[in-house]
């Protein structure tokens, strides 16, 4: 109808940049005709329905309120492919309330920013013109309101069908934010995301000690995980360092000549080294990481436990040791103690202590990006350390490697790499500036004696550098770029160093979720009956699989990653059947993880 040309024009032009987005911002992948039949009219019917405010109450279209939708939609694809390119990942509701906690505005977001990206305002730019030089509005009959509301809904529910015949399982896995995008599309995606986030808000209401049946029987059920090191480090001081943004292929790695990390590849040789450890952080980054090493849950698909959550009970590591072996906790990191809720949250994991930023001499000449550097931020904590009751469990948490990476020329001890990405570049400085500054907070624990007390456990938290800029990780280590590469990108270096104690490099596949019970394993203390989806990985089961948030795993045998199965020996695609049995592994734990945490369910354990 010529009432309608005008929306159908703009429906045309939001349609055209939502897909060329979806296909080139998003990199959503193909498997199938129905995924294209899906990407073609998936944001169809919600472009629609959004479009149609501009004159639901009105009896004619309204020029503004037809602008502004276009800037509202054009705003939301947006904001997703900007947090796409760093993350790898879409915008959900959570998010939003912890926006300062992913950099907010600032460098990292215009680090992310491209000249291209002016394209997608062209069509706001067009539309303002022509709707203020346009006088008359066509008028829009009750009727005819109905037939398109009607239309609008029926692309919608036809969308909504076909994509859970292509995904059966498509709404119990909402943490495949991919497969969700890919059936529905992003504006329908917003929607559900917002539903559900506030949905699961009641579950606490509604939550018994019944609901607790399941996930105590599933993860008591494990094979004992002892092994000879049990106990080797029984009554020890507990310091880990939270490496911000450390990936394992630093580890042995030189540029022209020099060591990236000369200090950690020394340590490496006289420490437990697990080289095939994977990032399994979400969206709450290196709050994600503390949450799974402390509690043995994995963290939420969407936001962070400490910002959602913090008021839930756990069981955290700091209540372990302090029951089994007296231990004082603390928690030391140089930003701002609201940061990621950490302020709320370390008291219901059960830390006694919080060294903040005001706890610290924090200048703009010892600062850079997220706040004070690593040596300065080292050098000024030993105090505090030395002054903690004995023993302790102590957690470090650096921030000078944090993207986009930036450092001082004067703190440089190596010059950057070379390869087609800045970002790249830089992240090898700022790597090996943190490799010196742990050197530096060894060498301090040994003059203050607390070094041979003590058990250190470093791990990477997460990766530094997302899939947007691994075309330069690839051309720095001479790799191709590869779904096997891009996984085995994602594994983080985890030392465990034991002074007195001979090192080992071990090769199992394992997770951030499994650090606990390895630790609390080296330290004698039994970890089934802590409620865990971690493993011991000196014992852990070969066919385990370590499980991505997104839904997505590693075994020995095989990678699943977006929704496509592959043999991890060569990368070879496999037929889906043969990765199965993990699927339903992987969306077992999610599943019950989730429900503990938005049930609030260990609160019936106490």
């Amino acid at each position: 109808m010529k009432k309608f040309k005008l929306i159908g024009v703009i429906l045309l032009l939001l349609w055209i940049k939502t897909l060329i987005v979806m296909v080139t911002g998003f990199n959503i992948t193909i498997h199938s005709f129905m995924d294209i039949c899906l990407l073609l009219i998936n944001s169809i019917g919600s472009l629609m329905i959004l479009l149609g405010f501009s004159f639901y109450f009105r009896k004619k279209i309204h020029a503004f309120i037809l602008f502004l939708m276009m800037v509202i939609i054009t705003g939301i694809l947006y904001a997703d492919l900007l947090y796409f390119r760093f993350y790898s990942d879409y915008v959900t509701l959570p998010i939003l309330f912890q926006f300062k906690n992913v950099g907010g505005i600032g460098p990292s977001t215009f680090e992310l920013m491209s000249p291209w990206d002016v394209l997608l305002f062209i069509d706001i730019l067009w539309a303002g013109w022509y709707l203020k030089k346009r006088r008359r509005m066509p008028a829009i009959k009750p009727k005819e309101k109905s037939t398109y509301l009607f239309t609008s809904t029926a692309v919608i529910i036809l969308t909504i069908i076909l994509g859970l015949i292509k995904s059966p399982y498509l709404f119990e896995e909402v943490y495949d934010r991919e497969q969700m995008v890919t059936a529905i599309g992003p504006y329908n995606y917003h929607l559900y995301d917002t539903g559900y986030a506030l949905g699961v808000n009641l579950n606490p209401l509604t939550a018994s000690r019944n609901d607790t049946s399941s996930p105590l029987k599933y993860t008591n059920s494990k094979e004992s995980d002892q092994s000879d090191l049990y106990g080797v480090a029984k009554g020890k001081n507990v310091i880990l360092i939270s490496m911000e943004s450390t990936q394992n292929f630093v580890i042995n790695k030189k540029i022209e000549g020099e060591e990236i990390t000369p200090f950690l590849n020394s340590l490496v040789e006289d420490s437990f080294y697990f080289n095939q450890i994977y990032d399994q952080t979400a969206q709450g980054k290196t709050s994600d990481s503390e949450f799974m090493i402390d509690t043995g849950l994995y963290p939420l698909a969407s936001g962070s436990v400490f910002v959602r959550n913090p008021d839930n009970v756990f069981k955290g590591m700091p209540h372990i040791l302090k029951d089994r072996g007296g231990y004082y906790s603390a928690v030391f990191h140089g930003n701002d103690a609201d940061f990621w809720n950490r302020n709320r949250m370390y008291d219901s994991l059960g830390y006694d202590r919080f060294f903040s930023k005001k706890d610290y001499q924090v200048t703009e000449e010892n600062s850079v990006n997220y706040g004070i550097k690593d040596i300065p931020f080292f050098n000024q904590s030993i105090p505090y350390l030395q002054d903690l009751p004995k023993p302790f469990y102590s957690r470090f948490i650096t921030l000078t490697n944090h993207f986009p990476f930036l450092l001082d020329e004067g703190d440089q001890f190596i010059p950057q790499a070379s390869t087609k990405v800045d970002v790249v570049n830089r992240y090898v400085t700022t790597v090996r500036y943190e490799d010196e500054a742990i050197k530096q907070f060894f060498e301090k624990m040994k003059e203050t004696g607390i070094y041979e007390e003590s058990i250190f456990v470093l791990y990477g938290d997460h990766y530094g550098i997302s899939e947007k800029y691994e075309p330069g990780v690839m051309e720095l280590l001479g790799m191709e770029n590869t779904t096997l590469n891009h996984v085995q990108l994602q594994q983080v270096p985890l030392i465990i160093h034991i002074p007195g104690t001979e090192g080992k490099t071990i090769t199992t596949i394992g997770g951030e979720v499994d650090i606990r019970p390895t630790i609390l394993h080296l330290l004698g203390i039994e970890s089934r009956e802590n409620l865990s989806f971690g493993h011991n990985l000196f014992t852990r089961v070969k066919n385990h699989p370590v499980i991505f948030r997104d839904g997505g795993f590693v075994t020995e045998k095989y990678i699943f990653k977006d929704n496509m199965c592959y043999r991890r020996k060569n990368g070879e695609p496999l037929m889906d059947h043969q990765c199965d049995s993990y699927k339903e592994i992987a969306r077992k734990e999610l599943g019950m993880s989730d429900d503990i945490i938005y049930g609030d369910l260990l609160r019936f354990l106490e």
